[in-house]
């Protein structure tokens, strides 16, 4: 008599939650390792990226577009901001002062360029096509380019 299928098993084989957080780790480290000799992680990347986007960055925006909150932002903007690569512009409210790229910033991203490069074939080859175009097809229902 085949043994029934329990709820932990279940969830264990199929929890799309826990899958995604499992590939998420992995795929960060591969950015992460590329980008550590610049002494850059891939979260910094992503924010330094939106911020060159952006131009001028408001926290709240950047936590909306990155679905941040605002400690995790803060912690990661704090090592931009000592390393020079980022800038506070500064205004009226001090809880919510927008910053943006410094030239340093902007050579650090053109710099980045080939480690970036080498994570994203990494990534690909990991995902392989298919799986990188069910990625790009999720990511425009939630209004990603």
């Amino acid at each position: 008599m085949p043994k029934p299928v329990t709820s932990i098993e279940t969830i264990a084989a199929c929890c799309i939650a826990g899958r995604l957080r499992l590939l998420n780790r992995v795929v960060t480290k591969l950015y992460d390792d590329a980008l550590r000799p610049l002494g850059l992680k891939a979260s910094q990347l992503n924010i330094l990226i939106l911020t060159a986007k952006l131009g001028l960055a408001r926290p709240g925006q950047v936590c909306e577009i990155l679905q941040l909150d605002a400690s995790t932002l803060s912690r990661n903007v704090k090592p931009l901001q000592a390393h020079g690569w980022m800038e506070v512009v500064p205004g009226k409210d001090a809880r919510a002062q927008p910053f943006r790229l410094t030239p340093k910033g902007e050579r650090l991203i053109e710099k980045a360029v080939p480690a970036w490069e080498e994570a994203q074939r990494r990534a690909s080859d990991l995902l392989g096509n298919e799986g990188t175009s069910l990625l790009d097809k999720a990511a425009r229902k939630l209004g990603m380019p």
